[in-house]
């Protein structure tokens, strides 16, 4: 599986952004929701975040979030799998992506 993003060990940026899709390809509505980006090392290890809170770039409308890295986030090197998960105004909650998950490389500095 190719790499979704990758950040270098202790950094913080760049941001992590994604753009949540319905199945027919269109941006989610996420108006009221709240966004968490969770993120374990692969495979099915310890999880580094937990409840990393994403915010919307540009309107709600878009499907479009970004997540800043603190340094505490990215103080291990390793392959991550890392998901999103909504909570709409309504108290549904969808995880993306549905089918897997995103794939993020924390790679280890020289310095």
């Amino acid at each position: 599986m190719a790499v979704d993003f990758a950040i270098k060990e202790n950094d913080t940026r760049p941001v992590f952004e994604a753009i949540l899709r319905d199945g027919f390809k269109q941006p989610v509505n996420l108006t009221g929701a709240t966004v968490v980006l969770h993120m374990r090392l692969k495979p099915a290890g310890a999880v580094k975040i937990t409840a990393g809170v994403m915010g919307a770039v540009g309107n709600a409308v878009n499907g479009r979030q970004s997540y800043t890295f603190t340094a505490a986030n990215t103080d291990t090197a390793g392959t991550y799998e890392a998901e999103i998960q909504v909570t709409f105004s309504d108290g549904g909650i969808r995880t993306f992506p549905p089918d897997g998950y995103l794939e993020v490389l924390v790679k280890d500095d020289i310095a």
